[in-house]
């Protein structure tokens, strides 16, 4: 068998910079594993995800860079994984820089670039802003355009 990748992520709010790491990954080698945060395992990291857990490891497992997606349910789980899977390389964004260089004892650690002005975080902060009442006044707005936009049609 070929080169084997492994990475770990929550994969909320699925965006393009999820897809360019996922594809940066892949070709580290000749098949990826991607294991995707559960639910209860975001609780522990202090994380709260907008899309549930079995619709998150969906997505990533349509996603044709990706050969394998499975729970994660611990930090632990990593050590074990890299010995059931065989892996030869673990990558994750450079936003973890250094915090997985303890198994560079097993794999290849690679930490790689993010894509600039995208991030969960931030779309979740954009997102937030959007209450009930800010949600109203922008309907209402709408449909004050549309309506100006009827009368002059």
């Amino acid at each position: 068998m070929g080169k084997t990748v492994l990475t770990y992520g929550t994969f909320d709010l699925f965006h393009i910079g999820h897809l360019n790491i996922l594809k940066r990954l892949s070709e580290l080698g000749d098949r990826l594993i991607v294991g995707v945060s559960t639910d209860e395992f975001n609780a522990v990291k202090g994380k709260k995800p907008v899309v549930p857990f079995e619709q998150r490891i969906e997505i990533v497992r349509a996603i044709r860079y990706v050969d394998m997606a499975i729970p994660e349910e611990n930090w632990a789980q990593k050590r074990e994984d890299i010995e059931k899977y065989g892996v030869d390389v673990f990558g994750i964004g450079e936003d973890w820089k250094g915090k997985f260089d303890d198994l560079e004892d097993k794999v290849e650690v690679v930490y790689l670039p993010r894509t600039s002005g995208i991030s969960t975080t931030e779309m979740k902060r954009v997102l937030s802003a959007f209450d009930e009442r800010h949600v109203e006044e922008l309907k209402r707005t709408l449909d004050s355009i549309s309506q100006i936009v009827k009368e002059l049609s």
